[in-house]
């Protein structure tokens, strides 16, 4: 089975797939959609950016073709489940390209969008419907629609929705589903808890799973970057500045944080934006948009950005902080290296991170190259886990020649490694960061 055809995907979406030039299913496609075309419910377990959507997309996309008549009023033939309003946005896109000119009808759901407008919508009845949790509470707490007629639902990157906090949400609408129903579960990483949230939805599940949960994709370089948390903008400057027009995603803890560097690298001349969850949902898709159309050059983000950005023209992720969450690192970096491109990833590590990356390479069961900042927060070994792990250096972008591996970006002749670079960061040498890496105590994340 090498193309969609010999799957069973339905003819007219044949001929979208192939306007869109994908004409070659992925692995996760190809073990995921026969089972699918079965009624079987699905796990599925790969890497991001791997073509999920379409792995769970274009079977139901079939079926509803073949029923030939439209919704009831206010009722949802499949339902398809979200963590972030971006993702949302990405997955209904890639239906309606997948769906033109079928009667299958697809429609979003997210917060920040008027309340009385999706009802008047939804009243018409729909076919698919995508929708973030906390927004379909909204819409089924005013009687808006009905889940009585659900014949599919899609659990998309349940984790992250799990992490959010989203469980109760979740088992409220599990409540009004009907129980004969076919679910189907994707995600990249699978903590304990999904495993226990898919054994609640799911009853005897096809597993399928191309790739170990939590590996990130092979053609991203990663590295990491020990470096001070007072000199850490000043860092990704000049790492920004070898590649000044391509595009680069830089993830932060906080959403006061991503607004506080974003104000800082435009005042340095840089070609920014943010989205995170104070942003409105114009601002965040005007914003996306600009970032997509390169009028942006970087974007600034919480983790509520790690799943929802589709733009295979992110050439390089920057983690500016550690993620809390480890399995968030392989979602943040997988934003780049999309679409059979490669791309690159560096994490900025401050003395009170190494917790957070002995749990990242824990959990990806790998060892991230160390490229910079060689003052070892841990004498025991930092200069040893590359040798001892077989690692292979990591050479910056637009590193000088001459420049050692590992010297900071930058670093002038002579200097010692871990020196400041000048300027006003300089003065801040020696001393403790100016404030801790875990979230400092009553400012929201994401």
């Amino acid at each position: 089975m090498n193309d969609f055809k010999s799957l069973g995907v339905a003819p007219r979406i044949l001929e979208n797939l192939e306007e869109l030039g994908l004409t070659q299913p992925t692995p996760i496609q190809i073990e995921a959609i026969p089972h699918a075309l079965n009624g079987r419910d699905v796990l599925g377990l790969a890497q991001t950016g791997t073509g999920k959507t379409a792995a769970f997309g274009l079977p139901i996309l079939s079926k509803l073709i073949e029923l030939g008549r439209r919704p009831n009023p206010k009722t949802v033939r499949a339902l398809i489940l979200a963590p972030t309003r971006e993702l949302a946005t990405q997955i209904t896109d890639n239906l309606m390209a997948f769906a033109k000119e079928t009667p299958v009808r697809t429609y979003r759901v997210v917060g920040g969008a008027s309340l009385y407008m999706q009802s008047e919508r939804l009243a018409r009845g729909v076919d698919i419907l995508v929708a973030t949790p906390g927004r379909l509470i909204d819409l089924l707490d005013r009687k808006a629609l009905s889940l009585a007629e659900v014949r599919y639902l899609v659990l998309d990157e349940a984790d992250q929705m799990l992490d959010i906090g989203f469980i109760h949400a979740l088992r409220q609408i599990a409540k009004l589903l009907p129980p004969t129903r076919q679910t189907m579960l994707f995600s990249a990483t699978m903590p304990k808890l999904m495993e226990e949230l898919a054994g609640s939805y799911l009853t005897d599940p096809v597993r399928v799973q191309v790739a170990a949960p939590g590996k990130p994709v092979e053609r991203i370089e990663q590295g990491v970057h020990f470096v001070n948390q007072g000199e850490k903008a000043r860092l990704l400057a000049e790492y920004m500045k070898k590649h000044p027009e391509e595009l680069a995603l830089v993830f932060n803890r906080t959403k006061h944080g991503s607004d506080k560097l974003t104000k800082v690298l435009e005042g340095w001349g840089f070609s920014v934006g943010a989205i995170h969850g104070n942003k409105s949902q114009n601002q965040r898709e005007r914003i996306l948009q600009s970032f997509r159309k390169g009028e942006l050059k970087v974007l600034v983000a919480t983790d509520v950005a790690a799943r929802g950005i589709d733009i295979p023209d992110v050439r390089h992720v920057y983690n500016y902080d550690l993620p809390n969450v480890p399995e968030n690192y392989v979602h943040r970096i997988g934003r780049t290296a999309r679409a059979g491109r490669d791309g690159r990833a560096v994490a900025f590590c401050s003395p009170l991170e190494m917790a957070e990356l002995r749990d990242i390479e824990k959990t990806m069961k790998a060892v991230i190259p160390v490229i910079g900042g060689e003052v070892p927060f841990e004498p025991e070994h930092i200069k040893a886990r590359n040798s001892r792990e077989g690692v292979k250096p990591f050479k910056p972008a637009g590193q000088r020649q001459g420049q050692k591996p590992g010297g900071k970006p930058g670093q002038r002749s002579g200097q010692k490694p871990g020196q400041p670079t000048g300027g006003k960061l300089a003065a801040n040498a020696g001393r403790p960061p100016h404030r801790p890496s875990r979230r400092p105590k009553g400012e929201q994340a994401a």
